[in-house]
């Protein structure tokens, strides 16, 4: 174990509390590996050491972040992410497959997926739009529900700035139908956010597919529009 990682372990379990990790433990449905760190320490710990290390060579760092996620822990799991997005002015299109075979090996829980994809994922993707086809030919398909959830959330971002409407109508039809919870979420959660710049486009989309699509998706996408459009949609 590197230096650096083992000081930020230590620092950690010398801060977390037994109550904080029975907490978070209440918003998950697998089991989860927590130092019980409160959010902004362990934001702080991670600035800390960032710039122990910032001038190091990426490849270096990201041998870091890699250590930190493989522990399972989601405090390490923040750090890691964290410092992977602070790298975003320099990713290549090669980092793509690293940042896949990260979700693959050490994602295992909705939190990991959320913030490693909305700012490492979503800096990514907006540098190299090219790669989103990957989230459709890959992940969307993937039997990881993770990666699967990650192609969605991946572009919540992106979204946010109106940006992949069309691929983001080609991942919910992937999605459309899956059986997993965390997948419908994850994809209502995509459509909810493109409809702030795309409200009509969305709203069609919806109606021409509510029928197949889980509830959980349903009411995630459509609850940011106006009640009378909310109407529409869950009339039978």
């Amino acid at each position: 174990m590197s230096k650096i990682v083992s000081s930020i372990k230590k620092e950690l379990r010398a801060k977390g509390a037994a109550e904080i990790i029975a907490s978070e433990r209440r918003f998950f449905k697998e089991p989860i590996k927590s130092h019980g760190v409160r959010s902004a320490e362990v934001a702080a710990i991670g600035r800390k050491h960032f710039r122990e290390v910032k001038n190091l060579g990426k490849k270096e760092i990201f041998a870091l972040c890699e250590e930190l996620l493989r522990s399972g822990y989601n405090d390490e799991a923040w750090i890691a992410c964290e410092w992977s997005y602070n790298l975003r002015k320099d990713y290549v299109p090669a980092d793509f497959k690293i940042f896949e075979r990260w979700i693959e090996e050490y994602i295992d829980n909705w939190a990991k997926c959320d913030t490693f994809c909305n700012h490492t994922m979503g800096a990514f993707l907006v540098e190299f739009p090219a790669c989103v086809k990957n989230l459709k030919t890959v992940w969307a398909r993937s039997k990881n529900c993770w990666l699967r959830r990650a192609s969605a959330v991946s572009l919540i971002i992106p979204a946010k700035r109106g940006q992949f409407l069309p691929d983001i109508f080609d991942i919910a039809d992937i999605l459309l139908e899956d059986e997993e919870d965390m997948v419908q979420k994850g994809y209502g959660w995509l459509l909810k956010v493109a409809s702030a710049a795309h409200q009509k486009a969305v709203f069609d989309y919806v109606m021409q597919n509510k029928k197949r699509m889980p509830r959980t998706a349903l009411r995630y996408a459509i609850e940011k529009m106006p009640v009378n459009l909310k109407k529409q949609v869950m009339k039978k």
